[in-house]
């Protein structure tokens, strides 16, 4: 039996059938990633990786996996990997899609309301012991119920989003690179260009993943589009958004907050401008941590692997197109 390189701790359930297919060497950190030279050095004798979005899977690391016939992403994003190149060495990338879908719009939407309502702000407020009688506009926000809300990129995670809106009396806009019909049909949503979107909508949602078409999409000229009220959320990808352009909109009260999952560059740096923003919140990169979801998105991983390993067709691959 080949090697199969695991690069995070993962639970004993998961690393016990993987035992049933090779030799397991897996990285006995759940939190820190594997360092970069070890891994390429793993990499070289393995037959199969389990990844996640803290590895690069690029030319330097195609090179060094020679005899690697699957790399399992536990994501459903794979833009931390050379899909094309990949396909071309012969080996098979499969990601996690599908089991994640509602656990990451769930938080999306936990995240806006957040937001809305000021909810760090009002948990801030009793801490420091600031709370000591009551005014009409105390930490009043912003309604969801009867507002307009405009979602960026409406596939699988935009359409659970969406759903989570039915009973808040909301209209819903939304821009994709093709119409769905059937989202319109079924979720009275409104197709509308993206600069409609910006300019109509009360909250705006990115739930889109990132490509050539996405990247920067949110910059300086898209935030000045935006309501002055109104409230960004990004769980899609980080560079989606031009965060300079995002922390210049919100200095000059452009738009009114944002809620982020995502960032350029994760873990966030402490000295972040958005970190000292009061209407701003930020959360690492957890849209789908509940814990049967992460079993889920394990599991399809290890699936894809067996089935990789034993000549038969993975469930989720992905390919270039």
């Amino acid at each position: 039996m080949g090697k199969i390189l695991v690069t995070r701790k993962i639970p004993d359930q998961f690393i016990e059938q993987l035992e049933q297919l090779g030799d397991v060497h897996m990285w006995d950190d759940e939190f820190e990633p594997m360092p970069r030279a070890q891994f390429l050095t793993e990499l070289e004798d393995a037959e199969a990786c389990f990844i996640t979005l803290s590895e690069k899977i690029d030319k330097e690391s195609i090179e060094h996996a020679k005899n690697v016939k699957i790399i399992a992403n536990m994501a459903v994003g794979y833009d931390n990997i050379d899909v094309a190149l990949a396909n071309r060495n012969g080996i098979v990338i499969t990601n996690t899609p599908n089991v994640l879908t509602e656990t990451t719009a769930e938080l999306g939407f936990t995240l806006m309301l957040t937001v809305a309502r000021r909810i760090i702000e009002a948990q801030q407020y009793v801490q420091n012991g600031q709370w000591k009688s009551w005014g009409p506009y105390l930490l009043s926000g912003k309604d969801v119920h009867g507002s307009t809300l405009g979602i960026y990129g409406m596939g699988d995670i935009g359409r659970s989003f969406a759903r989570r809106l039915q009973g808040f009396n909301t209209t819903i806009l939304y821009h994709n690179r093709s119409r769905h019909e059937d989202a319109e049909r079924q979720l009275n949503a409104q197709y509308v260009s993206f600069d409609e979107l910006l300019e109509r909508s009360d909250f705006v949602i990115c739930t889109a993943p990132l490509t050539s078409e996405t990247a920067n999409k949110f910059d300086e000229k898209a935030f000045s589009k935006m309501k002055k009220d109104a409230i960004f959320i990004n769980i899609g990808r980080g560079a989606i958004v031009d965060e300079e352009a995002l922390v210049n909109a919100l200095n000059n009260n452009e738009i009114g907050g944002c809620g982020l999952d995502v960032l350029r560059e994760e873990p966030v740096r402490l000295d972040h401008p958005l970190l000292k923003m009061q209407n701003v919140v930020i959360l690492p990169h957890i849209g789908s941590a509940s814990v049967v979801t992460r079993d889920r998105m394990i599991q399809l991983c290890v699936d894809n692997i067996k089935a990789v390993l034993q000549g038969k067709a993975p469930e989720t691959p992905v390919e270039t197109k």
